[in-house]
């Protein structure tokens, strides 16, 4: 995997996300910029520039992302992010404090952009049943799409946890979460197309291992089975079987010509 990383449209600052996250995002940025090098410009083989602490940051992280997915934390190499980036390891640890730093800004910022992306699904405009049906294909998708995300969470499992646990903004991180499946499932539950007595935080889970599955085990499911799930019908089968799975799972009419 190239580690010269081209800007992804997620990537961007945080447009139109709401407050909340807004607040935990910037929180992130001044703690790593709370000072900013010497100077305001600087000299590099193409001519004088500008400093700009957020940007070269934002780079980093992108490229740390990519690096720290592809190889974990022990096996990502300063030396090749700061090649990548057109910095060094001294600005590096200055910014993020140490490779376990930079690692958990990563952690960090995987998850501020699925937490993003989730917040321009305004699911509140929509009914329960569609509202939860359009999370759980945007969940699959996601998976699908960034195997970088699931293989640096892979790895902080791995880790058991303790770098995400030294994090100071992870938990604010995923709030968000939880309280929009609880809010679309109490709309389900008042107007009766879900079942009561269940778990927001157990129906999220579900399906994010739904999810997580078919991208953590991919190589092996299909090797083993001798199937290409990557395809784009396998994709589509395979995404529209999760959503009736948890539907199912939620509803309150137990007939079998529920409509889903």
């Amino acid at each position: 995997m190239g580690l010269q990383a081209q800007a992804q449209p997620d990537a961007q600052p945080l447009a139109g996300a709401a407050p909340a996250m807004l607040l935990v995002y910037n929180s992130i940025m001044n703690e790593l910029v709370r000072f900013s090098p010497k100077g305001s410009r600087r000299q590099t083989k193409t001519g004088v520039r500008t400093n700009d602490p957020q940007r070269t940051m934002a780079n980093i992280l992108e490229v740390a992302m990519a690096e720290f997915g592809e190889k974990g934390l022990a096996g990502a190499r300063i030396d090749e992010i700061a090649a990548a980036t057109d910095t060094s390891k001294r600005m590096i640890y200055y910014y993020f404090g140490s490779k376990e730093g930079l690692y958990t800004a990563v952690l960090e910022e995987s998850y501020r952009r699925m937490r993003q992306n989730e917040a321009s699904l305004h699911l509140e405009d929509l009914e329960p049943v569609e509202a939860l049906s359009k999370l759980v294909a945007f969940t699959f998708d996601h998976h699908n799409d960034n195997e970088t995300y699931i293989r640096t969470v892979m790895s902080e499992n791995m880790n058991r946890g303790q770098y995400m646990a030294k994090s100071k903004f992870m938990q604010e991180l995923n709030v968000p979460a939880i309280s929009s499946i609880a809010q679309i499932y109490e709309r389900g539950v008042a107007s009766g197309v879900f079942r009561p007595g269940l778990d927001p935080l157990d129906i999220h889970a579900t399906i994010s291992a739904l999810a997580f599955f078919n991208v953590s085990n991919r190589h092996t499911f299909d090797l083993i089975f001798k199937r290409d799930g990557r395809s784009q019908q396998a994709h589509a089968k395979r995404r529209a079987n999760v959503v009736e799975l948890i539907l199912r799972y939620l509803r309150a009419d137990k007939s079998p010509n529920w409509a889903i």
